[in-house]
């Protein structure tokens, strides 16, 4: 199964992911999301929120972008309204959505 980075300040649908058979590596906010990232896992996907303290998700993706693994697909997760650059994400996805429609995503994507 996947080894996915999931960078979400608040408990949601995310949190299914394991009891699905997800390895799953959290952080609480997109500062946490990018060390982790960059401290040698190797992750087959990031799921982030785009609205977050510390680091928004725009920013989280700028940084995947430029690392040395840039072509690792990232999942944005965004309310209705948020400042999103699409550019950056291979998917977003808006809330609320069904999490059968996650699970597609993330096997598309993975």
């Amino acid at each position: 199964m996947a080894h996915i980075l999931v960078i979400d300040d608040q408990d949601g649908v995310l949190s299914c992911l394991p009891e699905l058979g997800y390895r799953v590596k959290d952080a609480q906010d997109g500062r946490e999301g990018v060390e982790l990232f960059y401290n040698g896992y190797n992750f087959d996907l990031v799921i982030t929120e785009t609205d977050m303290p510390r680091m928004n998700g725009n920013i989280v993706a700028k940084y995947i972008r430029r690392s040395t693994k840039p072509k690792t697909p990232i999942l944005a997760i965004a309310r209705p309204g948020d400042n999103i650059n699409k550019e950056l994400f291979d998917f977003v996805l808006t809330k609320p959505f069904p999490l059968r429609t996650l699970i597609k995503v993330i096997k598309l994507l993975t």
